[in-house]
């Protein structure tokens, strides 16, 4: 046979023909059984550092290679790799390595894991020897804590030859070994196994005043009752407690009552052998785990032991309050001690001694439910006898599994959740194999921007550098290559500055044409262009627009002056981007200097998160390639629709498939078969979801569970079942719109991403009858987005939030627009038809937004916010052609005071919004509306008061003619007392979000300011006049956001506030509604 028995001792020493072997390629095959959970099958070594090992450590195989490191550790070629589980169990297993160059295919039990060595080397360097069953023998005991394999190899081969045979005929060193045997000697283990209803009964020595026992066990499960026995007096358990070895021992006798406890430390579950040796006698106990003397737990206790002469292991005999799965022990036992004496297992089979129920003898049917690891992305898994569990916590993804990423797939989608400008977590491809990473996300524009940070610090000097001997300078972001890849695949545009600044440092011109300095981008792929520039396009900006320093030539730089040039730009081509790596390679010549800056990648737009598709017809559907999910399998989209019902999307197996579709208005259905009959899942909505609305869903299957969800709000799972099949085999394609064409889906999907893979559906639906690329009609479900009054605009990829009306700006119309206003700083904004006529020309001004509808006003709305430190004050004034005027004050102590003048009455209508002092430095806001008499003010966050213009008053503000802000600068009559006691000096402080009717005065202002700043002024005789503008300004006005929100906390409820009087016991002197035609309160105090 060709067999050789490794007692744990013995090496065999393969010696190379040549001292040292510098080898590309190998192949190492044998097989192996053994009952031991660690060690070593083969090692070599090399001096220069090289090394490979196989070895058993915890049962499992693993393979430790390094083809060379360097000594700057700059280049670390360790690569371990560790396959199979529970390889102590005393059956033969094949191991194949196949290697060449790096790659490295380990194959055990025909299972192949393929893998790369880390390093930059190729050879695997070995001095002298290959060891086969240990470490090199030298006579001294085996270092690191390795240990000699015991066991049986069989069938050797080391690159062709055979190991086994040469030892045979003694053609290798093996005086290692005692007595050199080649025949497997068997071991004389005799295991038991116990399920959950299991227990097996032992006699013992009764009336002794030692006990003494012993024995091997294995387990997953953290509790469980290993051996019990009746003492005498008392009684004896051991058991695992969370992973603890624990025992308790209990002595009741007529003098006293004696009870010892003895803990280990936990995680004793792991599934490996270990050995429990327990001894007791008079006030002494001692515990000894795994051999370990020197870590045995003990306790002098006042004790008496008198033996009871019955043992029993497994747990499940007891009769106790606990159920079978607490106090029972699922796993296996070996090498039972009782007295000092092993247990004649044979005899108990045979029913001669002892008694046992539901225990398997001479057999251990454990098996290690975490291998394969179904757990993905790094989470942990955890197993018990029949389950196993994935902690994933620290991982970035959630699930049974692991599977499903937490985070969203790009700044896109994070700005259709409501979220601002921040930095994010983002994971592009959901479940697949790149992890998420931070990047920051600026939202303020209609476009979403995604920026991804490097390292190079800006203007990176370089010197010293030559066409021979460039300075490559390594550009690493705060992602990898593979998940930046992922954004700029994605993404509608991005770009990238490159900035090269020089003296006497040349870029891209040479006499052969190969630049002095190139950059590298994706792929590793070299590029000769620059910022501003093209791929194939050798030149730089200014070559571009023909403006460069010298015009012989295509970049500044490359006029090699002395004096400080630039060459600068964006690089657009986003199938290059990043850069990665710059050669620069002229800076070694007397007065050469550059600096390098290359700018962060900045990216806008999602194409995945938009790819939508349009059904038409109910026979119309797109096909693509097998969806492959075998074990694991996520599916996530959008839909709309008017439709009752639809198939989703379907792929087919022989038996196997998996379905989603709408099975009624309100039903989403989700169904497969992995061979084990069909399930489906079905989640109910409350309204229904044929109402042209986009909604999601979410379908997840895995060997531990199936998981639909719908708007995340419904959700349905299921457990797959304990036994049976978990591969789902498909071979079909897969069908998206319609199953093999009936029950057909008519409306859209969007962003179809199957596990982590985002289906090109707009491409394929280009050349499919019945479907159109993209969807429209957005804004049903977006329009929600576009706040204070901003209009939701389609797009064919999206919407757009129009804020050309509101009061606000940014992508939602919610970021505040303000002003700061200096003494005598005021906003002047016409609604006089002429300016409007004329600005109604320009084509960027809309003429609903720079007046009211109607020239006489029955009705208004006012809203805006304000903080200053200054009264009294105009706040806002809106003049008429006739005497009539609106204006919101603020008095001398700081109170607000809203005044109508429309006709009718002596004087002007005045309300006295509240007695506070608002000039506070505090942000505060109010919104007014007016309705014929009827008039409604809110103030900050208190709530909306009513006030009534008295019966004499006219309703219409009549000729509306001009609304100023901060200060009024009018010709006409204008109310004196208006003027005297608050137009002097002006209103100091901010103004934000400015509404009148439809008008955005303030806004409108300082946009004009930009425009007219960045139009220049000279040499424009040619141009068109400038069209007359509604809006204008005196004094200096800077924009600024610090009219924020007002931080006046909403006032409690009657329920919890303690100074709340229900008003039908007492009696208020002041009325809310009654207008102070003063501003003192006669019915009010002061205290304090």
């Amino acid at each position: 046979a060709d067999v050789i028995n490794f007692d744990g001792q013995g090496v065999i020493s393969y010696r190379f023909k040549m001292k040292k072997m510098k080898i590309i390629k190998d192949v190492i095959a044998l097989r192996f059984k053994t009952s031991e959970s660690e060690g070593v099958i083969l090692h070599g070594e090399g001096q220069q550092g090289d090394y490979i090992t196989l070895e058993l450590h915890k049962a499992k195989l693993l393979l430790q290679i390094n083809l060379g490191s360097n000594q700057y550790g700059s280049i670390l070629g360790h690569t371990s790799v560790t396959t199979g589980s529970l390889l102590d169990d005393n059956h033969w297993h094949s191991v194949v390595i196949e290697r060449y160059r790096r790659n490295v295919n380990f194959t055990l039990d025909r299972h192949t894991q393929h893998f790369r060595t880390n390093g930059e080397f190729d050879h695997l360097d070995l001095d002298y020897e290959l060891s086969f069953g240990g470490m090199p023998y030298s006579g001294k005991p085996v270092g690191g804590g390795r240990k000699n394999f015991k066991g049986c190899m069989e069938s050797i081969n080391y690159n062709g030859d055979n190991i086994t045979d040469l030892a045979r005929r003694k053609k290798l060193d093996t005086s290692s070994f005692r007595n050199l045997s080649f025949s497997c000697v068997e071991t004389h283990t005799f295991p038991v196994f116990f399920n959950a209803t299991s227990f097996l009964q032992l006699p013992g020595r009764a009336g002794h005043n030692t006990l003494s026992v012993g024995f091997h066990f294995r387990t997953w499960n953290p509790d469980g009752l290993l051996l019990f026995s009746n003492l005498d007096d008392g009684t004896l358990e051991i058991s695992l407690e969370d992973g603890k070895i624990v025992v308790h021992i209990n002595v009741s006798t007529a003098t006293r009552n004696s009870q010892v406890d003895l803990s280990s430390v936990p995680g004793f579950n792991d599934g490996q052998w270990h050995a429990v040796r327990l001894v007791a006698k008079d006030n002494f106990a001692a515990l000894t785990i795994d051999g370990e003397e020197a870590s045995a737990v003990h306790s002098t206790s006042p004790l008496t032991i008198n033996t009871g002469g019955t043992y029993h292991l497994g747990g499940y005999f007891l009769q106790t309050l606990f159920p079978p799965s607490r106090r029972s022990f699922q796993g296996c036992m070996q090498a039972i001690l009782v007295d000092d004496q092993p247990a004649d297992l044979h005899a108990v089979e045979k029913g001669i001694v002892g008694a046992f129920e539901n225990v398997s003898l001479d057999m251990c049917a454990i098996l290690d439910r975490c291998m394969p690891n179904h757990c993905e992305h790094g989470g942990r898994c955890k197993q018990s006898w029949d389950s196993f569990s994935c902690t994933c916590d620290g991982t970035g993804y959630s699930g049974a599994t692991c599977h499903t990423s937490i985070y969203e797939p790009s700044c896109e989608a994070y700005k259709h959740l409501g979220r601002s400008s921040d930095t994010y977590w983002i994971d592009p491809d959901g479940s697949g194999p790149l992890g998420p990473f931070k990047v920051n996300c600026n939202m303020t524009e209609d476009k979403v921007w995604t920026t991804v940070m490097n390292n190079l610090p800006p203007k990176t000097a370089v010197t010293g550098s030559s066409r021979e001997r460039r300075t490559v300078l390594q550009v690493n972001y705060s992602a990898s290559m593979d998940q930046v890849t992922a954004i700029t695949t994605s993404a509608e545009y991005c770009e990238q500055q490159i900035v090269y600044s020089c003296q006497k440092s040349r870029l891209l011109n040479t006499p052969d044409g190969t630049p002095y300095t190139w950059w590298v981008g994706r792929g590793s792929e070299k590029h000769f262009y620059w910022g501003g520039s093209g791929p194939g396009i050798q030149k730089c900006a200014c070559g571009i627009d023909r403006n460069c320093t010298d015009p012989k030539y295509d970049c500044n730089c490359d006029a090699d002056l002395a004096q400080v040039k630039e060459d600068s730009g964006f690089l657009v081509y986003k199938e290059h981007l990043p850069v990665s790596q710059v050669a620069v390679g002229d800076t070694n010549r007397p007065g050469s200097l550059a600096k390098l800056t290359v700018g962060p990648l900045r990216c806008q737009g999602d194409n995945n998160y938009w790819n939508a598709a349009s059904f038409t017809t109910p026979s119309s559907y797109l096909h693509f390639a097998t969806f492959q999910g075998e074990t694991s399998a996520d599916i996530s989209f959008y839909f709309k629709t008017s439709a009752p019902y639809g198939v989703f999307l379907e792929n087919l197996g022989n038996t196997d498939f998996i379905r989603l579709e709408l099975k009624s208005p309100k039903v989403v259905s989700f169904s497969f078969d992995v061979g084990n009959g069909p399930i489906e899942l079905t989640v109910h909505s409350a309204m229904p979801l044929n109402d042209d609305q986009w909604h999601g869903v979410m379908a997840e299957r895995n060997v531990k569970e199936a998981v639909l969800q719908l708007d995340q709000t419904y959700r349905a799972s299921r457990l797959a079942p304990a036994q049976g099949h978990t591969r789902l085999e498909l071979f079909s394609q897969l069908y998206v719109g319609a199953a093999g064409g009936q029950r057909g889906f008519l409306g859209c999907i969007r962003a179809l991403r199957m596990n982590g893979i985002t289906l090109d559906l707009e491409e394929r639906a280009k050349v499919t009858p019945g479907v159109k690329p993209g969807c429209q009609g957005h804004c049903t479900s977006f329009g929600m987005y576009c706040q204070n009054g901003g209009k939701c605009v389609e797009r064919y990829n999206g919407y757009l939030c129009d804020c050309t009306a509101a009061a606000y700006d940014g992508p939602f119309c919610t970021r505040d627009v303000g002003g700061f206003f200096e003494a005598g700083t005021l906003i002047k904004y016409n609604f006089m038809p002429e300016a409007v006529a004329g600005a109604s020309r320009d084509a960027k001004i809309l003429t609903h937004q720079l007046t009211p509808h109607e020239v006489n006003l029955t009705k208004e709305e006012v809203a805006f916010s304000f903080s200053t430190s200054s009264a009294p004050a105009i706040l806002m004034y809106v003049s008429s052609r006739t005497q009539d005027y609106l204006a919101v004050v603020l008095r001398q102590n700081g109170s607000m005071q809203v005044r109508y003048n429309l006709g009718g009455l002596q004087e002007p209508f005045a309300i006295d919004v509240d007695q506070r002092n608002l000039a506070n430095g505090q942000p505060h806001s109010i919104n007014m509306s007016r309705v014929n008499r009827s008039i409604t003010i809110q103030l900050d966050h208190y709530p909306p008061v009513s006030y009534t213009l008295p019966l004499a008053s006219d309703t219409q503000l009549n000729l509306v003619k001009t609304l100023f802000l901060g200060k009024v600068y009018e010709t006409g009559h204008i109310d004196p007392v208006l003027i005297e006691r608050y137009n002097t000096p002006g209103f100091v402080g901010c103004l934000s979000r400015v509404q009148f009717n439809g008008v955005a005065p303030l806004k409108s202002a300082l946009r004009a300011a930009k425009q007219a700043r960045a139009t220049p002024t000279a040499g424009q005789s040619d141009r068109q006049p400038a069209v007359a503008s509604p809006v204008s300004h005196q004094g200096k006005l800077v924009e600024s956001n610090c009219g924020a929100s007002p931080l006046t906390i909403p006032p409690m409820s009657a329920a919890t506030d303690p100074w709340h009087l229900d008003n039908t016991d007492a009696e208020f002197p002041f009325n809310e509604e009654r207008v102070i035609p003063d501003g003192v309160n006669r019915d009010s105090a002061i205290i304090g």
